[in-house]
């Protein structure tokens, strides 16, 4: 295994660009195994994950050079994107900065609500589709194994879980400032998933008794409806529901947006105009963006949810600097046991090298007493042939760099071989091979 590959984490979020943009590089779950196998062949990545949620898409590498050059044109042809609209939102760490932004990211301190939840989640489905595709090797499983117990500690060791929020949380906070009541309002989710679970949580325990799940499988509705003593749709009658709904909250999975402009224009009509309030949590965007042109319409999307995410910042900051240094300790740490690994397979290789060695000089006394040879004298040149052989590479490496002034490397001859002073001349056997 070769430990010295490059390690690189690449991405773009809420904080480089907008949800117009991050739309376009999504990558939907059902096509993130091809996308694995595309981006090895094409971009010459040793190991890659995915990560793709409504805030994020991030690819996690090793890679044998530090360029993200042939990265950033994969992305470009693979959305159909240009490569300078990428270059101009995306970011890239590596090395120990990538393992540091893997555990952020994974501990909820990088995420549009500060602390929330379900991003470990996502990260740990990343990993298994990772290792189904075959895309995973020893650098990333072992990064990823560390990502997930920081990330572990992070939750059972600070305040960040309290109370979690999540960016299902802050879409209902934020209905409940513009509906004095909610009990008085019905409520139609779009999509069936954990966000929308948790939306519908939140939005029962706000008071709403009218729930209405819409989703493409009628028995995933069903069983998330009836936790609500909710109704479940199929998204085809939506259009028949949304006349009758106060608040709309969506989040799936389709490419393309599920409720359009002439929908809502019929459903305000028969609505006489009266106020919907909408959030799109979802990317790609399950509402078009037309609809919040509509005069009685109040559209959000994830984008949009700032001012309760900075109020979430604000109570949560203590635990997030307690957070930030359990990350600055595991990563370090992680970096730590990689250099050992790296170690590892020098030294494998150095004892590999005197093993040779000595079974040459073994087979030369052999021969030697076989031949009648005096025992001592094959023994002493036994001893000598091992002394030389054994020190002439390093003797001669060391004569090179001090002739090219590279003069700390008899710090480093000092220190490996545990060299007492340069006028110590006589060694201390019992130091070396007791």
């Amino acid at each position: 295994m070769n430990w010295s590959m490059a390690l690189l984490a690449l991405g773009i979020n809420h904080k480089t660009a907008p949800v117009d943009i991050r739309e376009r590089v999504t990558f939907a779950p059902d096509h993130i195994g091809g996308a694995l196998s595309a981006i090895r062949e094409q971009a010459q990545i040793n190991e890659v994950a995915i990560l793709s949620t409504c805030n994020r898409t991030e690819l996690y590498c090793s890679l044998d050079h530090q360029d993200t050059g042939a990265l950033l044109s994969w992305l470009g042809r693979y959305h159909n994107i240009q490569v300078s609209q990428l270059e101009a939102c995306t970011y890239s760490y590596w090395g120990e900065d990538a393992a540091r932004h893997m555990m952020r990211v994974a501990s909820g301190l990088d995420s549009l609500v500060l602390g929330e939840p379900q991003i470990l989640g996502q990260m740990k489905d990343a990993y298994a589709l990772a290792n189904e595709a075959n895309s995973m090797g020893s650098l990333l499983s072992k990064l990823f194994q560390q990502t997930f117990s920081v990330a572990k500690r992070v939750r059972t060791d600070t305040a960040i879980g309290e109370n979690p929020v999540s960016v299902a949380y802050a879409a209902v906070s934020m209905a409940t400032r513009i509906f004095a009541d909610m009990s008085e309002n019905k409520a139609l989710l779009i999509g069936a998933g954990e966000t929308i679970e948790l939306v519908a949580k939140h939005l029962w325990e706000s008071g709403v008794r009218h729930i209405t799940v819409a989703n493409r499988t009628l028995t995933r509705a069903r069983e998330l409806a009836s936790q609500f003593n909710g109704e479940a749709v199929l998204l085809s009658d939506i259009p028949d529901r949304l006349p009758y709904a106060d608040i709309v909250i969506a989040s799936t999975a389709s490419p393309l947006p599920i409720l359009g402009k002439g929908a809502a224009e019929r459903a305000l009509k028969l609505r006489r105009h009266s106020p919907i309030f909408m959030v799109d949590i979802a990317v790609p965007r399950d509402i078009e963006p037309q609809v919040g042109e509509l005069d009685d319409v109040y559209l959000y999307t994830v984008d949009d949810l700032k001012e309760v995410v900075e109020e979430n910042i604000k109570s949560r900051q203590g635990a997030a600097e307690e957070a930030a240094h359990l990350v600055e300790s595991g990563a370090a740490e992680f970096m730590s046991q990689i250099r050992a690994l790296g170690a590892v397979s020098t030294l494998k290789q150095f004892r590999g090298q005197a093993e040779m060695i000595r079974d040459i000089e073994l087979e030369k006394a052999m021969k030697s007493l076989e031949a009648g040879s005096d025992p001592q004298k094959v023994l002493a040149a036994l001893a000598r042939g091992l002394t030389n052989k054994l020190i002439h590479s390093p003797s001669v490496q060391l004569r090179n760099a001090n002739s090219e002034g590279r003069v700390e490397v008899n710090d480093w001859v000092r220190e490996l071989f545990e060299l007492d002073s340069a006028d110590s001349a006589t060694p201390n056997p019992k130091q070396h091979f007791n």
